[in-house]
């Protein structure tokens, strides 16, 4: 049987300009809601450069609700985050994640970022409930018409369609579209990312890391992360971007001679540049809106960037279901900036943050154990329940209610259920 449509509602016909990860989680959630779905990708094929992506529970619950067969991501469970010397290699914070997925509802998944893009093409492009998007590529956006929805590619092809998402990542050219051509400036960091097959670093005598399912930091002069995979040990080392990873370790003689070891069988290392937005005034005009990185670009020291595309992927599949959408398209884009560019923006600052202090990094906290501190927020550190607990319906439902002027039922915590009770004994929404 199918379901009846409530009076306003419409199926709509989509553009999703941009093919990564961002893309293929909008295509999955508007066409999950009942819409018609083209993506346009920039390149001659969709290859996802780069090493692992991380997927917190405020990410991975969206795969669940969109029915994702999360087994094609091939994804690492993680099961704690390690802080290292410098030096020795030696331990000195562990912050175990055993309880995690009873705590939140979810895994924290670790992908390799080629595997997770598969995952999700196939999710958008495969069989399952809505019908599947198209993909086109070699269709570099151009210009869009805000008027009518008319999309120009540099291919000299044209499209109409009636709403279009930009997910076309940090360099966005629907961004520029809308007006907003960001100043931005070189962070103090940069990166290399480098692919390290794990059987290659047991053959050369040095540790399995991968046995650990850990995301692991090495700080010191610079820093170092590992993002372990199945099969691959995913590294990044944060220095000068410019430089063969031999001369950029040449600096730092006293590293620990254990992650030297690995990255010097680096493969397939990339850079990755690093560079410091302000938050944008706005993320939608007319029927045009802004996903992912192409919205609000951050820095990677909080792992976010893949769990808020989906989290606005998610938001866009709820406001244009049958539930929420009445027809207005401008207005369903409205209430999503409403929604999503708080949220992206304090996550954006506190990304930026921890690159300057790893204690400001979810995890890692020398306050974990202040109740006060992790409940209340002070200077708006990002902290675990406010990523995980967020509850984006109860957070939509005050937003809608707020515009149209209807009473909302529920005192509003900033997306957290109130009555959430966390491990410290604490409740969210609890008053002093």
């Amino acid at each position: 049987m199918h379901s009846i449509s409530p009076p306003g509602w419409r199926q709509l016909d989509i553009a999703v300009v941009g093919g990564g990860i961002g893309g293929m989680s909008a295509a999955t959630a508007m066409r999950r809601a009942g819409h018609k779905v083209s993506i346009y990708e920039r390149a001659d094929l969709i290859g996802q450069a780069g090493a692992s992506i991380s997927c917190a529970a405020n990410g991975t619950r969206w795969l669940h609700e969109w029915g994702v067969d999360v087994a094609k991501g091939d994804g690492v469970i993680l099961q704690k985050l390690i802080s290292r010397d410098w030096t020795t290699g030696k331990i000195l914070t562990e912050y175990e994640l055993n309880d995690y997925e009873e705590r939140w509802g979810h895994v924290y998944y670790m992908f390799q970022r080629q595997c997770m893009h598969t995952m999700l093409k196939i999710s958008a492009l495969g069989d399952g409930d809505g019908v599947p998007a198209k993909l086109f590529l070699n269709y570099k956006c151009k210009n869009i018409d805000l008027n009518t929805g008319l999309i120009e590619f540099e291919n000299g092809r044209s499209v109409n369609h009636d709403l279009i998402v930009g997910a076309d990542g940090i360099g966005s050219a629907v961004r520029g579209v809308l007006g907003i051509r960001p100043e931005k400036r070189p962070a103090e960091s940069s990166c290399l990312h480098a692919n390290v097959v794990t059987e290659d670093a047991i053959a050369a005598g040095l540790p399995d890391f991968s046995q650990e399912n850990a995301l692991q930091f090495w700080g010191g002069h610079g820093e170092i992360w590992d993002k372990i995979g199945e099969r691959r040990l995913h590294e990044s080392f944060l220095g000068e971007s410019d430089r063969p990873v031999e001369e950029l370790l040449a600096p730092y003689p006293q590293l620990d001679a254990q992650v030297r070891g690995h990255l010097a069988l680096g493969k397939e290392i990339q850079p990755w540049r690093l560079w410091m937005h302000d938050p944008y005034p706005y993320i939608a005009r007319n029927m045009v809106c802004l996903l992912g990185d192409a919205a609000h670009p951050m820095m990677p020291h909080q792992s976010q960037a893949a769990c808020m595309a989906i989290e606005d992927a998610a938001a866009l599949g709820i406001l244009f279901s049958k539930k929420y959408f009445m027809g207005d398209i401008f207005e369903s884009l409205s209430t999503y900036e409403s929604v999503r560019l708080p949220r992206a923006t304090k996550v954006q600052a506190a990304a930026a943050r921890a690159s300057q202090n790893i204690n400001e990094r979810i995890g890692f906290s020398s306050n974990i154990d202040n109740p006060v501190y992790v409940v209340k927020s002070e200077r708006g550190k990002l902290t675990i329940e406010e990523m995980n607990a967020y509850d984006m319906l109860m957070h939509i439902d005050e937003v809608v209610c707020r515009r149209t002027g209807e009473a909302y039922p529920h005192k509003y915590t900033g997306g957290l259920p109130i009555g959430l009770r966390l491990s410290n004994g604490y409740t969210v929404g609890d008053e002093d």
